[in-house]
């Protein structure tokens, strides 16, 4: 059961992939989420190189955060990336839900960092 629910949502991420591309002038930004962390990162697909990622594996988040796979770790990654990526010189991204529901988590990832100033 496990694996055919984890190869749905590679099915669905290939899918989505079709469409979405990351350039230069608005990258791609793509999370992945496990029961017990999140991370992401933003990608520059033509040129093949990710500008920045963040995930609850990360020192200054984990001491911050006690659990790293529940809606308030989603929303403080989700402002941490967005503050990175404008020091970085980042504003608006295309986003790459990674096969995953917009739902739970990834809707608080994604708030948090559209609050926190990221155009997509």
């Amino acid at each position: 059961m496990q694996k055919k629910r984890i190869t749905q949502r590679e099915r669905r991420h290939k899918r989505i992939r079709k469409r979405l591309a990351g350039a230069s002038e608005r990258p791609r930004l793509c999370i992945y989420r496990s029961l017990s962390n999140i991370s992401a990162q933003i990608v520059d697909d033509g040129a093949g190189k990710t500008i920045l990622s963040v995930s609850t594996f990360d020192k200054d988040v984990k001491s911050q955060l006690p659990y790293g796979g529940n809606i308030k770790a989603a929303e403080k990654l989700g402002e941490l990336l967005a503050q990175k990526a404008k020091s970085k010189g980042v504003s608006k991204v295309v986003f790459d839900r990674g096969g995953f529901t917009y739902h739970g988590r990834i809707k608080a990832f994604a708030e948090a960092a559209r609050k926190s100033g990221l155009l997509f």
